[in-house]
């Protein structure tokens, strides 16, 4: 049954390539559309000069699905397209398994969203657009089986679900809680992802898995954890900071056009020292990012980001007069 469903795949994928080479371009730009890191270049923005509370939603929803996308890709470890067949052309390369296509998922989750908040009828018509554009830029950059996107796009649309049906009471349960009680539940919150991929990634390496020699080439890096400590990393710092800085009063996202860009250009660059100095710091301590002390160092790495996002940026905001108190 697994070969028939991958030999269909490889013969829908290779369809798409014939219709031409011109469609490489636009099909990596709505590819990019459904990547973490155009999300990371959007998220501060709608964080920091758009609405704090939609940024905080997309942020939260983007940290779920990276984790839950991770180890469902551990679980499945599946191939892709390219690995298995010489008919399919690459045009991109991915180091991680297959299933279920993490652009997808991703995309139906942030997009869903965004149309969600919006709570229009245009904006659902542009994410759905949007989602099925990423979903076929992946088959046709050779990435992808047409069962990835699908199972991607189901399991993004059950989290998009769960977040917008317990958002609300999940947040007033949050509010009655201690500033202490809220970040001590930020941080159980993260180590649960890091278990939900650990799993997986426990199994396949006590099963002493080993991919088969047709596409073993392609997925050496393939079984890590190195996504675990990303995502929950930066959901604690993000989580966290939110936390302390609603004790200070919050800030608002209002303010004329030059104060908004201002925000986003201090904001952005605050966030690269932490992003690549950090970086450059703990590989001092821990070079080629392998092991347990790596691990950690990534994990702190990722949650210094995330509490600039929620804490530090804004922070810095109210000090320079480019962003009001909201209480």
């Amino acid at each position: 049954m697994l070969s028939v469903l991958l030999e269909f795949g490889v013969r829908v994928v290779v369809v798409l390539q014939g219709l031409g080479s011109w469609l490489t371009l636009p099909m990596q730009f709505f590819s990019f559309l459904g990547t973490e890191q155009f999300f990371l270049v959007i998220l501060p923005a709608l964080y920091w000069c758009v609405d704090s509370a939609v940024g905080l939603r997309v942020g939260v929803i983007l940290l779920l699905n990276t984790s839950v996308n991770d180890a469902a890709k551990l679980a499945i470890h599946g191939p892709r397209p390219y690995w298995i067949s010489l008919q399919v052309k690459a045009y991109a390369a991915e180091t991680s398994f297959g299933a279920p296509s993490g652009h997808a998922q991703i995309a139906i989750a942030v997009w869903g969203m965004l149309a969600a908040v919006l709570k229009k009828g245009w904006a659902w018509l542009l994410a759905g657009g949007i989602v099925f554009l990423i979903g076929l830029s992946r088959l046709y950059l050779g990435v992808h089986f047409p069962h990835d996107v699908l199972l991607g796009w189901i399991i993004g649309g059950l989290l998009l679900w769960a977040v917008l049906r317990f958002w609300d009471p999940v947040s007033v349960w949050l509010k009655e809680r201690s500033l202490g009680q809220q970040i001590l539940v930020a941080f159980v919150a993260s180590l649960i992802l890091i278990l939900i991929e650990l799993i997986p990634f426990l199994w396949l390496k006590l099963a002493h898995w080993v991919p088969p020699p047709g596409w073993a080439a392609f997925a050496g890096q393939a079984v890590s954890l190195s996504g675990a400590w990303t995502s929950a990393g930066a959901f604690f710092g993000l989580a966290a900071g939110l936390a302390g800085f609603k004790q200070l009063g919050g800030f608002s996202t209002a303010g004329s056009v030059w104060k908004r860009i201002l925000r986003y250009v201090f904001g952005m660059l605050g966030l690269l020292i932490f992003y690549v100095g950090v970086d450059f710091l703990f590989n001092l301590f821990a070079p080629g990012g392998e092991g347990l002390l790596a691990s950690l160092l990534r994990y702190v790495r990722y949650a210094l980001v995330g509490a600039w996002i929620s804490f530090g940026a804004p922070w810095v905001f109210l000090r320079w007069k480019l962003a009001e108190r909201t209480s």
